[in-house]
């Protein structure tokens, strides 16, 4: 979330902005020491990305071992407005490269998940079905998937994939068509690819819940107010020396 996307706001469209923010509940006297803080055009932009963002479509990776790819992932599931990113690591710990993610990590909720059996069952308790991308038998195009419920895309280890466990577990299997020779994707392509497709569609199909509720909103646009200031003074309000 770049600084130079704000556009410069006067003060009477500053003011008004920030009447509509306590009009939503967005801005509250208790994080009030925060806000003002921050400029007002930041907190447009935060707000802006936030009323595109979705928990409807999300992300769960199995064995993803390498940074680069790890770190792809991330930014590709930022860029599409996705808020949820699900792993459970392989045989390296989970340590996104922050060149490449450009810090969409920060912007991001990640849950970390002991094993893929926990992973998909507490995503399927969510409500969601959990498609795995497979190159075997029974697989269905990626355009095929049914998005009228919450949908988890599974992408496994860049070299042996999903994991037979995973593919017991999961509601379902999809491939994305491809016309030459090779017969697979990179994972962090892969990914790209999908999340478009599937956002681009679930936004059309789920309507208004594609999005955020306000309480969700709420919950993340404080967290997002706190994670911009500098580190120095976010430890300061954390510990009550700044109130």
């Amino acid at each position: 979330m770049e600084d130079h996307l704000a556009v410069k706001m006067s003060a009477e469209e500053a003011k008004a902005f920030i009447e509509k923010l306590k009009a939503e509940g967005l801005l509250t006297e208790e994080n009030r020491i925060v806000w003002e803080m921050i400029v007002p055009e930041r907190l447009k932009r935060m707000y802006d990305v936030l009323n595109r963002r979705t928990r409807y479509i999300t992300v769960l990776t199995e064995g993803v071992d390498d940074p680069h790819n790890q770190s792809a992932v991330l930014r590709t599931a930022e860029a599409f407005g996705l808020q949820d990113v699900f792993v459970v690591t392989g045989k390296a710990p989970f340590r996104p490269n922050k060149f490449v993610t450009r810090n969409a990590d920060k912007w991001l909720t990640v849950h970390q998940k002991p094993d893929i059996e926990t992973a998909i069952k507490d995503l399927q308790a969510r409500g969601y079905q959990v498609f795995a991308s497979y190159l075997g038998e029974g697989t269905i195009p990626l355009q095929e998937i049914d998005l009228s419920k919450p949908t988890a895309l599974l992408f496994g280890n860049e070299h042996s994939g999903v994991s037979e466990e995973a593919i017991r577990l999961a509601d379902g299997k999809f491939i994305i068509p491809m016309q030459g020779f090779v017969q697979s994707f990179n994972i962090s392509v892969a990914a790209a690819l999908s999340l478009y497709d599937v956002t681009e569609r679930a936004r059309k199909i789920a309507g208004e819940r594609y999005y955020l509720t306000l309480e969700e909103k709420k919950e993340i646009y404080e967290k997002w107010m706190m994670d911009t200031l500098n580190p120095r003074v976010r430890k300061m309000i954390e510990t009550g020396v700044i109130s």
